[in-house]
């Protein structure tokens, strides 16, 4: 029998976080760039040095920060980190390409608790975003000078009209609906959130044949999910980012990797 979630089934991303880490899927940090230099050049013409440690990440020969290093495909890495020297703290993703030499990033913050008290309702009608959660995405060149067509990851619309399922722990199980180019469904079929469901705002980008890139971003909780899909290996990655359980706490971010199947395909009438 289904039941009707009530204002007390929503959890804050602490709480999701808690029940995602028993028994996650979650994949172990990669080692292959430890030890290595990596320049991201950008459109702008900025370089960016980097270089790793194991789990430790230096910037531009600044104090280093912890990374996670995680790798669907050969060659293709994603990063993440947190620059907690900004207020409030600002979350950091690459897709670092090794076989193109290139890369994506995505820069992420969370509203304040003082915008978030800002109702849907009062949002809508303002015209302003229903989710004040923000990403910069952008793309560069690797070890070389950026020049147009240097990356080759793109916006896509090879997921819109799929149903995929996730497996994300022994516990935790959702499935996702991409509907359009900037909004999808999740629904928790079983886990903490078990009944729940919601529409957000997403992004969508090609990295390689079958390899995605998926980006969304909660309303309800201000949440930031990024992930990389490879529906070759039917396996994701990536890491949710969200506030605290309260004003003072500390954010979250934490990792998250499932085993994942396809469910089905939408086809729409050619008369659309």
């Amino acid at each position: 029998m289904t039941t009707t979630p009530s204002h007390t089934d929503w959890i804050s991303v602490a709480g999701l976080e808690k029940g995602f880490a028993t028994g996650s899927y979650a994949l172990d940090n990669s080692a292959d760039l430890t030890g290595k230099q990596v320049e991201l050049h950008a459109a702008d013409g900025s370089v960016r040095r980097l270089e790793f440690d194991q789990d430790q990440l230096a910037i531009d020969g600044g104090e280093a920060v912890k990374v996670r290093i995680t790798s669907l495909r050969e060659r293709v890495y994603l990063l993440d980190w947190l620059d907690e020297s900004t207020r409030p703290a600002t979350s950091y993703t690459v897709v670092l390409d090794t076989l193109t030499d290139s890369y994506t990033q995505v820069i992420g913050t969370l509203p304040t608790f003082d915008v978030i008290k800002t109702g849907l309702y009062e949002r809508a009608l303002g015209g302003r975003p229903l989710t004040d959660v923000k990403v910069n995405i952008s793309h560069g060149a690797v070890n070389k000078p950026y020049s147009d067509g240097a990356c080759p990851h793109a916006k896509t619309d090879e997921l819109i009209g799929v149903r995929n399922l996730y497996r994300y722990s022994p516990t935790e199980v959702y499935e996702h609906t991409y509907l359009n180019e900037n909004f999808y469904t999740w629904h928790c079929l079983k886990g903490v959130e078990q009944g729940l469901c919601d529409t957000d705002a997403c992004h969508y980008y090609k990295i390689a044949d079958a390899l995605y890139l998926f980006i969304w971003r909660e309303k309800i909780v201000p949440t930031l999910g990024i992930v990389m899909i490879d529906e070759q290996n039917h396996r994701s990655d990536g890491k949710i980012f969200g506030v605290g359980d309260t004003e003072d706490a500390p954010l979250a971010n934490f990792p998250m990797a499932s085993y994942c199947q396809r469910l089905a395909d939408t086809e729409y009438p050619d008369d659309l």
